[in-house]
C-alpha cells in the first residue's frame, strides 16, 4: 500500500508532459499526409486563410518537430498568441510547416536514420506540392529554423528558381568553417530519449518569456518528441552560399542566440549570391524567439519581408 501511495503522489507530481499521449496541434491547425518520391508518408501542418496573398513552407530544427515550434498553445494566452501558423494565416499567408522523416507524426526511413540530402528532397517534395495547391500564386516562400535553416540553404542552393524568398532563421553554421570530420555512424541508430532539460535550453534570456511559455513548449516538445530522430552523412552539408541567386533572402535571429552568432552569420550574409538580402536582429531573444514575447516582432519581421516591393 504505502508503495501503490508512493507511486500515485509521484504520478501527480509528474509535469503534464509526461502523461499526454499525443500532441494536439492549435485550434484550426490541418494535419495532412503528403507521399515522399520513395512513397514515405510526411506529415504536413497547415493554416490556410480563404484567399492568401501567398505560401510559405516552415522547416524545423534538429530536436524538435513543427508542432511545439510553429504551433505553440500556452494556457491562459489566445490561441494564436505564440503559433508561427496562426499569425501568418492571419497575416494573409497559406502557412505549412513539414515534419521531417522520424519527427513529430512522420514516420522514420525504412534504416531508422536521415541525412541532409534526403531531407532536401523531402523539402523540395512539399514545396512541389504547395505549389500544384495554389498555381495562381507566385512560388512559395522557404523558412528554415535553426537544423531547418541549413536544409533550407541547401534547397535553395539546388533550386531558387522554386522560391519566392528564403527566411534563414538561427541558421547555426560558420559557412566558412568546414564541418569537423567525423566518424561515420554505422548500424541501427541510438533512438536517444529526449529530456525536459533539453527542451528548455534554447531559454537563456532572462525575461524573454513568461515561464508558462517555457513550459508549455516542453511539454509539447516532449509529447511530440520523445525520442531523438538520428541523423548521418553530415557532410552532405555542403554549404555555397554563392549559388543561391534570383531569390530574395533575409538572415533572422536573436541576439542572444549562442549558436547563430553575429560572426558567423555575417560569414554566410556575405556569401550569399542574391543581391535582395536582408539582416534583422531581433533584441532581448535568443534561439527561440519567435515563441518568446519578440514572438510578434519576430512575425513582423517575415511578413514585412514577404511583403514589400521587389
Amino acid at each position: 500500500m504505502k508503495l501503490r501511495n508512493a507511486c500515485l503522489a509521484l504520478l501527480l507530481l509528474l509535469p503534464a508532459f509526461a502523461l499526454q499521449a499525443r500532441p494536439l496541434p492549435g485550434p484550426g491547425t490541418k494535419q495532412e499526409q503528403v507521399k515522399a518520391d520513395d512513397g514515405l508518408k510526411l506529415a504536413v501542418w497547415s493554416r490556410v486563410p480563404a484567399q492568401p496573398r501567398g505560401t510559405i513552407l516552415l522547416v524545423h530544427g534538429r530536436t524538435w518537430s513543427s508542432l511545439p515550434n510553429f504551433d505553440l498553445q500556452v494556457p491562459g494566452e489566445a490561441a494564436d498568441s505564440r503559433s508561427v501558423l496562426a499569425a501568418l494565416a492571419k497575416a494573409g499567408y497559406a502557412a505549412y510547416a513539414l515534419d521531417l522523416r522520424g519527427y513529430g507524426a512522420t514516420p522514420r526511413d525504412r534504416d531508422g536514420w536521415n541525412t541532409p540530402t534526403r531531407a532536401v528532397a523531402d523539402v523540395q517534395q512539399i514545396l512541389a506540392w504547395i505549389a500544384a495547391r495554389h498555381p495562381q500564386l507566385p512560388p512559395p516562400a522557404l523558412l528554415g529554423y535553426s537544423n531547418g535553416a541549413r536544409v533550407a540553404l541547401l534547397v535553395a542552393q539546388a533550386q531558387p528558381e522554386a522560391l519566392s524568398g528564403l527566411v534563414l532563421y538561427g541558421f547555426p553554421n560558420d559557412v566558412d568553417a568546414p564541418e569537423p570530420a567525423a566518424p561515420e555512424p554505422t548500424g541501427k541508430p541510438p533512438r536517444e530519449r529526449t529530456t525536459a532539460e533539453g527542451a528548455a535550453s534554447d531559454f537563456i534570456t532572462a525575461g524573454a518569456m513568461p515561464d508558462a511559455v517555457r513550459d508549455a513548449y516542453v511539454a509539447l516538445a516532449l509529447a511530440a518528441d520523445p525520442v531523438r530522430t538520428d541523423w548521418r552523412a553530415n557532410a552532405q552539408f555542403d554549404f555555397r552560399p554563392e549559388q543561391v541567386t534570383g531569390v530574395p533572402v533575409l538572415l533572422l535571429r536573436g541576439v542572444n542566440d549562442p549558436l547563430a552568432t553575429q560572426t558567423e552569420n555575417a560569414h554566410l550574409y556575405a556569401r550569399l549570391g542574391s543581391e535582395d538580402r536582408s539582416w534583422i536582429t531581433l533584441p532581448h531573444a535568443d534561439h527561440v524567439a519567435h515563441v518568446e514575447d519578440t514572438h510578434a516582432a519576430w512575425v513582423s519581421a517575415v511578413v514585412d519581408f514577404l511583403q514589400r516591393p521587389r
